[in-house]
């Protein structure tokens, strides 16, 4: 029973988190907000980050038998794959995305200054940006599945890796409307996930 209560919860958390921030959400807010839209992405921010604490209290609270073990030479695989999700996480996050942006800061930085011309057709292409389009993603599975101990472990994790892959492909969705022809262009040169899986590979700058 506990199992069912944790997935329905966290289907229900990921369910939410993609609703919150889908085009047709986010264009009503926009219309009903006006200006003050500025500050949505910092509360759709901070009401996700509530509702994750939340949530991984919650399902703290249930102990699980380990089913996993990682002894050597696992546990050095182990941290070699953290220590690399790790990088790939925050060197794409300080330094391919505006991370003011994401957290909604530089909307709302912007809000009294006249609205910016859109940059369609300026695809970010540096970094681990030019070995996979999603290297954020990609760097949350990986560490998703190093931290597999215990059977609520991997109905978390297979939960989360679903979501993660199903948002990738709403999100690129969204990129195509936004940049047109260029990101599909670099959909053709760039895998979405997996690295190496293109003939075409961009150098890391």
């Amino acid at each position: 029973m506990k199992y069912l209560t944790i997935s329905v919860l966290w289907i229900g958390y990921c369910a939410l988190h993609s609703f919150l921030i889908s085009i047709s959400f986010s264009n009503l807010m926009a219309r009903l907000l006006k200006k003050y839209y500025a500050f949505y992405r910092l509360f759709y921010v901070v009401l996700s980050l509530i509702l994750l604490i939340w949530l991984i209290n919650y399902t703290d609270q249930f102990t699980d038998e380990a089913i996993v073990n990682y002894s050597l030479p696992l546990t050095i695989v182990r941290y070699i794959l953290l220590s690399g999700a790790f990088l790939i996480f925050f060197w794409t996050f300080f330094f391919s995305y505006d991370s003011l942006h994401f957290f909604g800061i530089r909307q709302i930085m912007d809000l009294a200054s006249s609205p910016k011309q859109s940059s369609a057709g300026d695809i970010k292409r540096n970094g681990f940006l030019g070995y996979v389009r999603h290297p954020m993603y990609l760097a949350l599975i990986i560490f998703l599945w190093c931290q597999t101990f215990t059977l609520m472990d991997l109905v978390i994790n297979v939960i989360l890796t679903v979501y993660v892959i199903i948002g990738t492909l709403l999100e690129e969705r969204k990129l195509i409307f936004e940049f047109g022809s260029a990101y599909e262009n670099y959909q053709k040169e760039v895998p979405m996930l997996i690295p190496f899986t293109k003939k075409k590979q961009l150098s890391l700058r």
